[in-house]
């Protein structure tokens, strides 16, 4: 059961800044994994709930086959009115449509193909579909991937150029990497249920328990990352394990960080930023519940720290991106629990997305926020191009403006330009909105298209487009 401990409460702060990590209450809470397992604890007990009142049925939601323009701040169709701003609805299909029986959908990634075709993976509970994105706009559903042991709400997808990465909190589920080239041939009149590992291109089954929280890639390099990997006592201690995929159909280990503990997300790029004295190496921004950690991790075998940052107001350091690949000198952060444990700028119930200058990687300055009008909590982002495209689950898929930031790093500048709220279910809640754990998971703004696909836990998912004028 979830219990609320006057240890997860802190004075509310009107503003954040960096600071050092503070090491009595990171043994307490977060070290200790007592925080993470209460965190578990109270999403497994507000989806129970949802589940016992049938919000998971996701059949109930119908398929919006017509294309419903964003009109005086609403998209209405025959069963739903969504709020929404510079964005419209081109096609949706629940989870049940999408193959799955068990629904919940999770994370989400996409692929392009050669010839430019657009596909997208897509999380839920008891494995992974796939489905592609037509010129129309339309979800092309063309199989799915089962699970390889037991079902688990959290499933995390990322690519690494053709593959498909796919890991889960599951125990023995392992690592599944799957080539998204199969999907090219395949008839939509006839869906393909892959084997859950004959189909695979390979499988990494030497997690300590099998379970990862996240996966990531870094498509310049032969390397996959497991983060987040159970049991903490592991001699990695759930923090960074790197799997050598030169040979993808035999994933090998090749080392892991764990200097700083668990890592619950994190972004590996080659460094081509303004700390000169790592440029061409492999960087790695980790999110560890309470910092920003920053690792360089080019050789596998002696991982170095270079910095354990902090800041006011954190609750749990739930995930981030780059501002801009090609020049690495700022990055946003998300904290999933400020709103919910109502600590420093997220005490109002707003989603609060800081902003870094790490200019320095071994002394990164919180120089600002972004403080969302919405009422809700925040969960995922990816920066593209000057815009962060965010999956708030109830207050929907937010996209802001950042291109300010290089010049105005307060984040005074940022700017929302568009959203829609696919969880109307709390519209009429004060603020808003609520401050749960309901709606969109995941998203994935990066298609030459267009196209924006947004998964979400209750319904399914969405495609919509956001208005061209809106990005000038």
């Amino acid at each position: 059961m979830f219990v609320r401990s006057a240890l997860l409460s802190l004075t509310a702060l009107a503003a954040a800044r960096e600071m050092s990590k503070d090491e009595v209450k990171a043994s307490k809470l977060y070290d200790s994994g007592i925080k993470h397992m209460n965190n578990i604890a109270l999403k497994e007990e507000i989806w129970a709930g949802l589940e016992e009142a049938g919000a998971y049925e996701s059949s109930q939601y119908a398929e919006v086959a017509d294309f419903t323009a964003c009109s005086n701040g609403t998209v209405v169709t025959a069963t739903d009115t969504f709020k929404c701003k510079n964005i419209d609805l081109y096609h949706f299909l629940s989870h049940s449509a999408l193959g799955s029986t068990l629904g919940f959908g999770s994370s989400s990634w996409g692929w392009t193909s050669e010839d430019g075709r657009e596909f997208i993976a897509i999380g839920q509970q008891d494995g992974t579909a796939f489905a592609e994105i037509t010129k129309e706009g339309k979800l092309s559903y063309l199989g799915r991937l089962p699970q390889v042991s037991e079902p688990s709400k959290w499933r995390e997808i990322r690519a690494q150029n053709d593959l498909m990465i796919i890991g889960s909190e599951a125990q023995n589920h392992g690592i599944q990497i799957f080539d998204m080239k199969k999907l090219l041939t395949i008839d939509p009149a006839k869906p393909v249920t892959f084997d859950k590992l004959k189909d695979l291109v390979g499988h990494y089954n030497q997690l300590p328990s099998g379970r990862t929280h996240n996966v990531v890639t870094n498509p310049k390099t032969n390397y996959i990352y497991s983060v987040g990997a159970q049991p903490r006592t592991d001699k990695c201690k759930s923090g960074i394990i790197f799997i050598d995929i030169t040979d993808p159909s035999k994933p090998t280990n090749a080392g892991c960080a764990a200097q700083d503990g668990y890592v619950h997300d994190a972004q590996c790029v080659i460094y081509k930023g303004p700390d000169a004295q790592y440029n061409g190496r492999e960087i790695c921004y980790g999110y560890n519940e309470d910092t920003l950690t920053i690792y360089d991790v080019t050789d596998k075998k002696k991982p170095e720290v270079l910095s354990i940052t902090s800041y006011e107001g954190a609750a749990y350091t739930h995930q981030g991106s780059l501002l801009d690949v090609e020049n690495q000198q700022y990055l946003l952060l998300d904290d999933e629990y400020d709103e919910y444990d109502k600590v420093g700028p997220g005490a109002p119930g707003n989603p609060i997305t800081y902003i870094w200058d790490i200019s320095s990687l071994k002394a990164p300055k919180q120089t600002g926020l972004y403080k969302s009008g919405a009422h809700g909590i925040d969960h995922n982002q990816y920066v593209a191009n000057g815009f962060a495209y965010q999956s708030n689950y109830g207050t929907g898929f937010r996209v802001l403006d950042v291109r300010s930031i290089p010049s105005d790093p307060t984040g005074n500048g940022v700017k929302e330009v568009g959203f829609i709220d696919v969880y109307p279910e709390d519209d009429n809640q004060p603020g808003g909105g609520s401050v749960e754990f309901k709606g969109t998971w995941s998203s994935y703004a990066l298609f030459k298209s267009g196209y924006i696909f947004i998964n979400t836990m209750e319904r399914g998912g969405f495609v919509v487009k956001l208005h061209e004028e809106a990005l000038v």
